[in-house]
């Protein structure tokens, strides 16, 4: 493929071209954001102008092309994902890409994908959005009306307020859970749905391998963290007291909403975290855990038909 700086020579040198360029060198010296750089830096001698038309001409593309973005994946420009920045350097006119913000967030999402295997969105879930959630019972109503108003609302750092989803097995609590991940994405809130079983193991292989600190430091400052079938996994103190109460009380403080999904209602939930795989009955530690998720998440019921059936 000819360069741009290639095809501009070209019409430099040639004669049909000429009136050609002439309008090109105009557009591009009348583009907007060139005339603030120009601006901004009023001791570019024309000459350097002049050289670097090319320059300019790739610049004012390639930033058309980010003020048009539909997405990462149809990206047109010649580094993908990447945005252009004029600088002066050495009163030279100059030219870097710098990743943009959809490229940022997919790096991180990787990063955090390859660092907690647990950490999922199935493809139903990521085309979860509030239009397509059925509305066919008062529960299911009530729970999008409160989904919405979250997702909506929600100001982590300054409200660590969240929801608790409860109900039999394929009601659609995650299916709603990831409608509210996709409508904060739209706000530019980052948000975490993790597997809270496999999550917890491994958490548990994560002290072997020396990523255990980072794994969990990463679920207790992401923006918005969705533990998705609390109660399904295999109760130990360690889990409750080490992992779970360590995770609730760093967001607790840090006023950092956390959102649950759960077969079981919080009497139910307190019993199952009072069980430990010693055999014994610790009420006391299940209840300052219950305590920190009753002050902080809304319960709410969803009854219905088996969705997954």
């Amino acid at each position: 493929m000819e360069s741009i700086q290639e095809t501009l020579q070209k019409m430099k040198n040639s004669t049909k071209f000429l009136n050609q360029f002439q309008r090109l060198k105009e557009e591009v010296l009348t583009d907007k954001a060139i005339m603030n750089f120009i601006q901004a830096n009023p001791d570019i001698l024309e000459s350097e102008i002049e050289r670097n038309i090319s320059r300019l001409f790739e610049f004012r593309n390639e930033r058309n092309h980010c003020h048009r973005c539909t997405g990462l994946d149809l990206c047109p420009n010649m580094m993908k994902g990447y945005q252009p920045e004029l600088y002066l350097e050495r009163a030279q006119i100059q030219l870097k890409y710098n990743p943009c913000q959809m490229k940022l967030k997919a790096e991180e999402s990787k990063r955090q994908q390859k660092l907690v295997k647990s950490l999922y969105i199935p493809k139903e879930i990521l085309a979860a959005t509030f239009d397509h959630l059925d509305q066919d019972n008062r529960s299911r109503i009530l729970a999008i009306a409160k989904a919405v108003e979250f997702a909506t609302t929600a100001t982590p750092g300054t409200s660590g307020k969240g929801l608790y989803l409860h109900g039999k097995f394929g009601v659609g609590k995650t299916y709603i859970m990831g409608a509210i991940a996709n409508e904060l994405a739209e706000r530019n809130i980052s948000t975490m749905l993790v597997y809270t079983p496999d999550f917890f193991r491994e958490l548990k292989s994560g002290i072997h391998d020396g990523s255990y600190n980072e794994k969990l430091d990463l679920v207790k400052n992401v923006p918005v963290l969705i533990l998705d079938d609390l109660g399904a996994e295999t109760m130990s103190s360690w889990v409750r007291d080490d992992i779970l109460g360590v995770i609730l009380q760093h967001r607790m403080l840090e006023k950092l909403p956390t959102l649950y999904t759960s077969n079981y209602d919080f009497e139910e939930l307190e019993e199952h975290l009072s069980y430990s795989q010693k055999g014994g009955i610790e009420q006391l530690k299940s209840k300052r855990i219950m305590e920190r998720i009753r002050h902080f998440a809304e319960p709410i019921f969803i009854e219905g038909k088996n969705r997954r059936g």
